[in-house]
């Protein structure tokens, strides 16, 4: 019998065996009768600053049925994880993945496990030539708009911490945790409550994927952008127009799967001249904002904030306004920098990453306000674009040019005052900063609620409001300011064969999410066959 056991306290020295103690204990046995004990989930309970400890969920496996757990609300019978790969036959056209980030990457492996030879474009390059591009333009200032940390392999959480919490219950979850580490991620992220693979390792975990999608017959090409559709009389998709470094093709593509990520703007353009229905959505705006790491420890974990087993500490905050409009920390990177990841030339983009370690100076997190369609100042579908662009626009200048971030103390955030010097907490922008007021870059109503949900949040989370903490703007790339529509088989609702999927297309936020929907988008075309 396998049985999971959730809710188990333990200390922040615990054992192994500390583990078999404690299952037996509940179950009601001696240790020598559990020969099999799995830790599946592992977090920190940190309410209480005088006794830290970790919360562990396991399942064990013993040979006969243990009396009683019917009781125990803390106990139920387990059952293995295994994904099936849904039934399907051969299709007539290879399918096609446009976009080769977690949704596309996890689509193209499905596909290809059900012996489908996935042919996947990518408009960027291969993760290990992406690196000397994104470290290129870091150094110099010169920025390859098809190469950066938007585009290429591994979608643009390759350059952050590689955080693969989700918010979404899908069992596919364990799934996609279960091929990261097949693939060579640490094992410990199918049981940390806050899993996370790090900027240093998850490039070679993204070219062992790519690796098994070619073994099993698929098909990558890097530099290669869909410009285009061919389409039958009924308006379904029968090829697709593609621009690489060698001209402009076509190929044949009855299924495409579109998983082209939130910054891919002149294929949204594209999408709109070929009839597809596409909507504005609501995103959210705002800086990085930059703390010491050692005070992030201090406020979560008090006089715990030394222990080795804690690690970086990190935080997670939401507050709404009197005025409608909610404040939230997102992409929080312990012991990270704020990086810059532009796309487009002449625009600031600020995001963070993180190494599996976590050991660096400073703490960043992404310090967002949501904002709606209403504030576009257009109706038109792609109004949220530019809506980016502006800002972006303005961070550049605010910058003084050549992709530097202007970067603000949050003490001078609050008073309305230009930044002339940093103090305690140095800026980790890597192309370097420039100080300035974020105010003139900024629009007001932004400004106002970030600086009143910084105070609120210092409520939660002491230090928050430290005025030599700092803010580098701007962070516009938070999500999608675009949906494509589409319906409940996942095909668009205007082009049938183009399946939307991913971040991008507006049904993801997020390593994982965007990974679960490239395997339901999968399904969904192995499933039509047999229709």
């Amino acid at each position: 019998m396998r049985y999971r056991i959730s809710s188990l306290s333990l200390p922040l020295s615990y054992r192994q065996e500390d583990l078999f103690k404690l299952a037996a204990r509940s179950l009601q046995i001696p240790p020598k009768e559990i020969h099999h004990l799995e830790l599946t989930k592992k977090s920190v309970d940190a309410r209480h600053k005088n006794q830290i400890h970790f919360i562990c969920t396991v399942e064990v496996e013993v040979d006969r049925k243990v009396p009683g757990i019917s009781r125990n609300s803390k106990i139920t019978e387990a059952v293995p994880y295994r994904y099936v790969l849904p039934e399907s036959k051969p299709l007539v056209t290879r399918p096609v993945i446009a976009g080769f980030g977690p949704a596309g990457l996890f689509a193209a492996l499905i596909l290809a496990k059900s012996e489908q030879r996935p042919i996947v474009l990518e408009r960027g390059a291969p993760v290990e030539e992406r690196q000397k591009s994104v470290q290129d333009f870091w150094k110099t200032g010169v920025l390859n708009p098809e190469s950066n940390v938007q585009f290429g392999e591994g979608g643009a959480g390759t350059f952050s911490d590689g955080k693969l919490n989700t918010g979404t219950k899908d069992i596919r979850i364990r799934y996609v945790l279960e091929q990261f580490v097949s693939a060579g991620a640490p094992e410990c992220i199918l049981w940390e409550a806050k899993p996370h693979i790090g900027t240093d390792l998850l490039p070679k975990t993204i070219q062992t994927l790519r690796n098994q999608i070619l073994s099993l017959g698929g098909e990558v090409h890097f530099h290669s952008r869909v410009d285009g559709f061919l389409r039958n009389s009924d308006g379904s998709l029968k090829g697709i127009r593609v621009h690489s470094l060698s001209g402009s093709s076509e190929i044949p593509c009855e299924q495409l799967i579109l998983a082209v990520g939130h910054s891919a703007r002149d294929t949204f353009s594209m999408l709109l001249k070929e009839g597809a229905l596409l909507e504005p959505k609501p995103f959210a705006v705002g800086a990085r904002i930059e703390h010491l790491q050692q005070k992030i420890n201090e406020s979560q974990y008090g006089t715990f904030f030394k222990e080795p087993a804690l690690g970086a500490a990190d935080y997670r905050m939401a507050v709404h306004l009197e005025n409608g409009r909610g404040v939230f920390t997102f992409c929080m990177c312990p012991g990270g920098t704020v990086v810059a990841a532009a796309s487009e030339e002449g625009r600031v983009v600020t995001n963070g990453m993180s190494a599996f370690a976590r050991d660096g100076k400073n703490a960043n997190s992404a310090l967002l306000v949501g904002i709606t369609p209403q504030d576009f100042g257009s109706d038109h579908p792609l109004s949220g674009i530019e809506f980016q662009r502006k800002l972006e626009s303005a961070a550049f200048l605010a910058g003084g040019g050549a992709y530097l971030a202007p970067c603000q103390r949050v003490g001078d955030f609050l008073n309305g005052r230009k930044t002339d010097s940093f103090g305690t907490v140095e800026p980790t922008y890597p192309r370097g900063v420039q100080p300035a007021n974020l105010q003139e870059c900024l629009p007001k109503f932004l400004c106002e609620a970030m600086g009143e949900g910084i105070l609120r949040m210092d409520r939660k989370l002491h230090g928050f409001s430290d005025p030599d903490a700092l803010l580098t703007a701007v962070e516009s790339r938070s999500s999608s300011p675009v949906r494509i529509v589409r319906g409940e088989n996942y095909e668009s609702v205007s082009i049938p064969g183009l399946y939307p999927c991913g971040e991008g297309a507006g049904y993801a936020g997020g390593i994982v999410s965007a990974a679960v929907d490239g395997i339901r988008c999968a399904e969904k075309i192995l499933q039509k066959t047999m229709d």
